[in-house]
């Protein structure tokens, strides 16, 4: 168990960006953000209710799941998400095989997770479990574009002395690494933090568009979501 485990640690970020570039480029993403998500959450306020009596129906378990996650400059944040596991899905032990669960902790996440229901799967194939994050951009937690938010001790174990930079701008529900395939950017290879980290360095509204561009073209074909 990590040294950091039940106490919330404060990160630092690095000396912040400034100049009237990186200021018109901040109030240019914030407001696309606020216009994009507030018009898709009136648009789309019918496929959110669909959703989740899908869900609710599917086990007659909670509708969302709230993940806490690392905001900007370290800050903890909740981010919903329609809950695509089981009931008690958190308890790994007792769910989860010893290869299921050495495979959860090196790399967050699970092939087959036997936790994930049937309408989970297809939800998760199709990222619809993602659509209340559309709610977290509105509000300002993360924004349409940047590095995926993680939990604490993913953060400080996989990125290291690097974990303040990444946290230095406002993370994203999609970005570099959901724009490159997903599970097949791994942690272990280190491909993962490459690409979000590079990101930090080079965010702009070009590079911005070219992620959305190639995300909606992963989900389209399905690359990298399990």
């Amino acid at each position: 168990m990590s040294k950091h485990a039940g106490k919330e640690q404060k990160i630092k970020p690095p000396r912040k960006k400034s100049g009237f570039r990186w200021f018109c480029y901040r109030f240019t993403k914030r407001s696309f953000d606020i216009f994009a998500s507030g018009l898709f959450l009136i648009l789309f306020s019918w496929l959110y209710l669909i959703l989740a009596l899908v869900v609710k129906f599917s086990d007659f378990g909670p509708i969302f799941y709230r993940h806490e996650r690392v905001g900007k400059n370290g800050k903890k944040i909740y981010i919903p998400k329609f809950r695509s596991m089981k009931k008690n899905a958190d308890r790994l032990e007792d769910m989860l095989t010893p290869e299921q669960l050495e495979q959860y902790r090196r790399e967050y996440k699970i092939d087959n997770d036997p936790r994930v229901t049937k309408v989970g799967n297809f939800l998760r194939k199709t990222s619809l479990d993602e659509l209340p994050n559309i709610w977290a951009i509105f509000t300002g937690k993360i924004s349409v574009i940047g590095p995926r938010p993680l939990m604490r001790e993913e953060l400080e174990s996989k990125y290291g002395e690097d974990a303040a930079k990444l946290v230095s701008i406002r993370p994203g529900m999609i970005g570099m690494w959901a724009a490159n395939g997903r599970s097949n950017c791994t942690y272990e290879s280190g491909e993962r933090q490459k690409l979000e980290l590079y990101y930090v360095d080079h965010c702009s509204i070009g590079l911005d568009i070219k992620i959305v561009f190639k995300t909606i073209i992963g989900v389209l074909k399905r690359d990298g979501a399990k």
